[in-house]
């Protein structure tokens, strides 16, 4: 096809490849344990870290993967003194780190504006060699210790007591979880935007969840979905010139809906109420 003869289209394509793999990864996890939300959390925690750095003159990337690292951290250290309300740590962190990053702009008067607003929105088809390779570590370093340690994960989703009555470090679990969710978060943020992250996480493993029981095929079938929206999210971006980001969204969300209503008649073809 024209649009693989563009060298950014090639990027593009291998870097929505690795985000369709890592984003299920976490985003599955992070529904079964109610917490939906933390990426978008996360999300405006890292714009703190990319205000921070055009503040102080450094590497945006890196005083954001700082700044969300502490982020995960101090998600899951609220978390144990709000066991009952565990969402008010969201909820806080959430407005927070967007205050930061307002804040930290109006100092710069302005003239850092611009450049998080590309960090709102993201480009895909603009990523560089740099930022792939940034994908492929944190994509193979998720992949491998969901191998070794997925069923760990996978007792400490359902039952955080049981767990820790196993013998297994909750508290240690829980804050490398996320600590990585926040790195994922950090990465992808500039290629696909703060406000649209949370949708690669969060809808492919919606619509898994509704289709399989089984916790491994729930990943594979979110990836599988997350690798048809983000393909066709890119196609539609070349060929109607849309937002790349804003595109995969779109038909993450088309997916979705058809997912669900499909689902509808078929139970009730069975003669089994939709729940």
């Amino acid at each position: 096809m024209e649009m693989f003869l563009h060298e950014f289209m090639q990027r593009a394509f291998i870097a929505g490849t690795l985000i369709a793999i890592l984003a299920p990864l976490f985003g599955l996890f992070v529904i079964l344990r109610r917490q939906s939300l933390i990426a978008d959390t996360l999300a405006h925690i890292s714009l703190a870290g990319v205000a921070v750095g055009f503040t102080i003159g450094v590497n945006p990337t890196l005083t954001t993967i700082a700044v969300v690292v502490l982020g995960g951290l101090t998600i899951e250290v609220m978390r144990s003194f709000f066991k009952t309300y565990s969402e008010l740590s969201i909820a806080i962190l959430m407005s927070g780190g967007l205050a930061v990053a307002l804040v930290l702009t109006s100092f710069n008067g302005g003239n850092s504006t611009a450049s998080i607003s590309q960090y709102l929105f993201g480009s895909i088809v603009t990523i560089d060699a740099e930022s792939v390779f940034w994908l492929l570590g944190l994509a193979i370093v998720a992949v491998t210790l969901y191998l070794l340690f997925r069923r760990h994960m996978y007792v400490l989703t359902f039952d955080e007591d049981t767990a820790y009555t196993s013998g297994l470090n909750t508290r240690l679990i829980s804050m490398v979880f996320s600590v990585l969710t926040g790195l994922a978060v950090a990465i992808m943020m500039p290629i696909v935007g703060a406000l649209l992250v949370s949708s690669l996480m969060i809808l492919p493993s919606a619509i898994a969840i509704k289709w399989v029981k089984s916790f491994d095929f729930a990943i594979i079938l979110s990836i599988v979905m997350g690798l048809i929206g983000v393909y066709s999210g890119l196609t539609m971006s070349y060929q109607v010139g849309s937002p790349p980001g804003a595109s995969i969204t779109i038909v993450l969300i088309v997916m979705f809906i058809i997912s669900m209503i499909v689902r509808t008649i078929w139970l009730r073809s069975k003669g089994r109420k939709y729940k």
